[in-house]
């Protein structure tokens, strides 16, 4: 496979639809990748063990930031081809304990790599590399008028949401949750909300598409899909009220587990976060 090829895998459980691109596109149905905005440190360019193939699963919501950091890592790191495979964080979980081969998984939360860790197929412990937060996205043109979170709740509104093993679904919930306690809010809130959710889909980056092509009327994202889209228009949540993800990675264990350390280490390390910092993602706490 040549070098800086990007995969956008369909994964999901066999009773799902593959959504998007489908499994198997190729690197010009992607957006081409920009020049780094870091370089890696000389210490970790020499740390690194070679590897022909790294092949990295990710969370949906981690596009924009591993098409960059493919291009500055693979610039330091000479023979190394990374392969990037883009889905729900629980779907590829799935995918790696049913033997997919994988040599690093970066998570948007902590529970699924966790389940690797339980299930005694990684090489060392999570590494926590990027956070992020929440914001409510609508169509450019807002034809619902969602002008507050509190509007979310208003009959007719077509709210779009992920399958509820996605990791934005449990962080949207929770935000719900907050967001009902908050002044000013109906005290069915939660429930409205629910029953205004007109469909799930596979992964954060589907939930975006359907808003950007007005076939919904809000969604609940995180902060940096909102920020990678220019089809979509925002409306902030009550500082109080939102809710914090935490990306964990961890590397698979394998014949390439010391490269995927090391790449793992670089993406947590100043010049992954100098990439993942400037596209709105927050650094680990």
């Amino acid at each position: 496979m040549r070098s800086g090829a990007v995969v956008v895998a369909c994964i999901a459980l066999s009773s799902a639809a593959c959504v998007g691109t489908g499994a198997g596109s190729s690197a010009s149905q992607l957006p081409a990748p920009v020049a780094p905005r870091a370089t890696a440190s000389s210490a970790a360019q020499s740390a690194a063990p070679a590897a022909s193939e790294l092949t990295v699963y990710a969370a949906a919501s981690l596009k924009a930031a591993l098409e960059e950091a493919e291009v500055a890592y693979e610039a330091a790191h000479p023979g190394t081809d990374i392969v990037v495979a883009l889905d729900s964080s629980a779907a590829l979980e799935t995918q790696i304990e049913q033997g997919a081969p994988a040599d690093v998984f970066l998570s948007a939360d902590t529970a699924n790599p966790k389940k690797l860790v339980d299930a005694d197929l990684t090489d060392g412990t999570p590494i926590t590399f990027a956070g992020n937060e929440l914001t409510i996205i609508v169509p450019t043109d807002d034809p619902a008028g969602i002008t507050s979170p509190a509007d979310l709740a208003k009959a007719g509104v077509k709210v779009i949401a992920a399958g509820d093993a996605v990791p934005i679904t449990k962080y949207a919930t929770l935000l719900v949750a907050n967001l009902a306690k908050e002044a000013g809010f109906p005290a069915d809130f939660a429930a409205a909300y629910a029953a205004n959710i007109a469909s799930k889909e596979d992964n954060v980056k589907s939930v975006v598409a359907k808003i950007e092509l007005g076939e919904g009327d809000a969604a609940v994202v995180y902060v940096t899909d909102a920020k990678a889209s220019d089809k979509v228009a925002t409306v902030d949540v009550p500082p109080g009220a939102n809710v914090p993800a935490t990306y964990d990675g961890v590397v698979v264990k394998g014949p390439e587990a010391p490269a995927g350390r090391a790449f793992l280490e670089w993406l947590a390390g100043p010049d992954g976060q100098a990439i993942l910092g400037q596209l709105g993602f927050l650094p680990p706490s």
